[in-house]
């Protein structure tokens, strides 16, 4: 007796009897082939999560389990695409039933039309084993696409390609008769295997200053993004998409609205590649699942995602992965969970919501992938939070630091003030900076560690003096200290702040970078050591010097250390100055 469809409750329906199904085996359900998965089972009755809209769906229906769980097509073609969160291809599903998605639509995540120039790293009686690469395909001018040995194949080469194919074509097959495919599917809720985890000792250069700056990232690491609405959380991600220094970027648009998705969709193609020349498309996989979409779909998207990023990173390539948001994808565990009639947790959220979030951040790392050659790649995850009301005690905040290595948090004061990117420097932090340190000192500037802890110490006496000079005004202060609130005032707008729409600003090296943190240390001792030897604050030409490091922030790479000299000349002026007052205080 087939299964068929006994109760419909939104994007769950039950179906008995259905006895030769797995646990996350998906399913089709009614005549329009819904696309399903099994989520439980009571007796001979399996509950059913349905990744597309039910309307119409009534009892009886008849349901047909495919033997497999939720997989991703992994092989070339991945570059450049875009899809929805359980693997489809948008282009090609609107090219066949419009701009929204028909209930049962289906489309190959790879185009299975397209060619393929494969060339081969292995010869024929060369022993393989899982992980190996077989050949490269150059995939985009920017990525070169390295053919693996799937998981459990092993044995010695009976042939091998070497020409143009197809993604359903085998690259060879192995003595045993075993073919050697050029893509091959993989459980997304599985993470894929490596063989050694390595330690996270160098950053993932964002080209954002406060970032890179103060709160680094390590390349394999995860940072938690929390933020209330219109404090840039989404703009902070399509900055790091656009300018960090990832072989391979993965943007997940988990349940956000469908205008800021089109804004992706039309500006990414259009964008350069700051380090190639090259569209940024060329090494770019979105997966997109806006608040329009079916809500269960949110969670397999977030999954999606990370499992392409773990393909590329066996290759031996470094990923960046940007999830738009996590709070969205909790929302979607907590509709499960509710339907289901689960025990809520904090808030609703099912009380095993911190454990899959904890899973979910464990994918990131950096490591040296299965087989030969010796391959290392990284996996860096970074997840938006957004918290309701900027409250950062809401339960996917508070799970998400728990596990996270680095919080950059947002906030909308400082969003409000036009200060962008619009982070709390008090509240963010990094578990990564001390161990970035040494990277950073020996590849970036050697002072590095000195400055970052000269300017984390000016920003904290800032936030103390603030506070005073709300209460009595900054004009009763003694100069010593209206000295350090005109530093870091310069501090935070030029050296923390970039501006989005200016190209020289958009994105900074870590040359660049050090170099101002080191124009403020040496204006801040300056002008402290004009004080001390009797000069005046207001008599010090501090305005001289934030005209001139105004004009650095906006240098170009090719005019950087000329306007640079011009902040040093205004400097020695205010050194200048220290002597004058020694003079007049003798």
């Amino acid at each position: 007796m087939s299964a068929t469809v006994t109760r419909v409750t939104g994007t769950l329906a039950e179906a008995r009897p259905l006895r030769d199904g797995a646990l996350y085996d998906l399913v089709r359900v009614g005549e329009r082939g819904l696309l399903g998965e099994i989520i439980r089972f009571t007796g001979d009755t399996a509950t059913l999560q349905i990744y597309e809209d039910t309307t119409g769906l009534a009892v009886g229906a008849p349901v047909a389990v495919t033997g497999a769980p939720l997989t991703a097509a992994l092989g070339p073609g991945l570059i450049g695409a875009i899809l929805d969160g359980v693997g489809r291809p948008l282009a090609r599903l609107a090219d066949a039933s419009g701009d929204f998605i028909a209930p049962g639509a289906t489309a190959p995540t790879l185009d299975p039309a397209r060619r393929w120039r494969f060339t081969p790293r292995v010869a024929v009686g060369d022993a393989v084993a899982p992980g190996d690469v077989l050949g490269e395909i150059i995939e985009t001018p920017s990525v070169t696409h390295r053919v693996l040995v799937p998981a459990g194949v092993r044995g010695a080469i009976a042939a091998i390609a070497d020409g143009e194919l197809t993604v359903d074509d085998p690259v060879g097959r192995l003595v045993d008769g075993t073919p050697l495919p050029l893509a091959h599917r993989w459980p997304i809720r599985t993470p894929r295997p490596v063989a050694r985890r390595l330690p996270a000792d160098r950053p993932l250069v964002t080209g954002q200053r406060v970032f890179d700056f103060l709160f680094p990232i390590a390349l394999g690491g995860t940072v938690a993004v929390p933020g209330g609405f219109g404090t840039g959380k989404t703009i902070v991600e399509h900055a790091l998409a656009k300018y960090a220094d990832a072989d391979v970027v993965v943007f997940v648009g988990c349940g956000e609205r469908g205008n800021e998705m089109a804004e992706v969709l039309e500006q990414f193609p259009r964008l350069i590649d700051p380090r190639t020349g090259r569209p940024i498309m060329e090494r770019t996989v979105l997966v997109v699942n806006t608040s329009n979409m079916p809500v269960v779909a949110r969670e397999a998207s977030v999954y999606l995602g990370v499992t392409i990023a773990e393909y590329y990173r066996d290759m031996g390539l470094t990923v960046a992965v940007m999830v738009d948001s996590l709070s969205r994808w909790a929302e979607a565990l907590r509709d499960i969970g509710a339907r289901l009639q689960e025990m809520p947790g904090e808030e609703g959220y099912p009380t095993y919501m911190a454990s899959r979030l904890g899973a979910l951040y464990e994918r990131a790392g950096r490591a040296r992938a299965v087989g030969a050659p010796e391959r290392t790649g990284a996996i860096t995850l970074v997840c938006a939070v957004s918290p309701p009301g900027g409250d950062f005690s809401e339960p996917v905040t508070q799970a998400s630091l728990r596990v996270a290595g680095g919080l950059w948090a947002l906030d909308a004061q400082l969003a409000r003030a036009r200060q962008f990117p619009a982070v709390d420097w008090a509240t963010s932090y990094s578990l990564y900076a001390e161990a970035l340190l040494p990277w950073l000192a020996a590849n970036a500037a050697p002072a590095w560690p000195s400055l970052r802890t000269r300017v984390v110490a000016l920003l904290q006496r800032d936030a103390e003096l603030r506070e005073i000079a709300s209460l009595l005004g900054a004009e009763e202060m003694q100069d010593g200290d209206r000295l350090v609130l005109a530093i870091a005032s310069t501090t935070r707008e030029h050296l923390l702040g970039q501006n989005a729409f200016d190209p020289n600003d958009a994105t900074s090296s870590l040359a660049k970078t050090a170099r101002m943190a080191a124009l403020i240390v040496a204006a801040w001792d300056a002008a402290a050591a004009a004080l001390e030897a009797g000069a005046e604050l207001d008599a010090l030409p501090l305005p001289a010097f934030r005209r001139a490091f105004a004009d650095v922030r906006r240098a170009g790479p090719a005019e950087l250390e000329a306007r640079a000299v011009l902040a040093d000349q205004a400097i020695a002026a205010i050194t200048a100055v220290t002597a004058i007052g020694a003079g007049g205080a003798s």
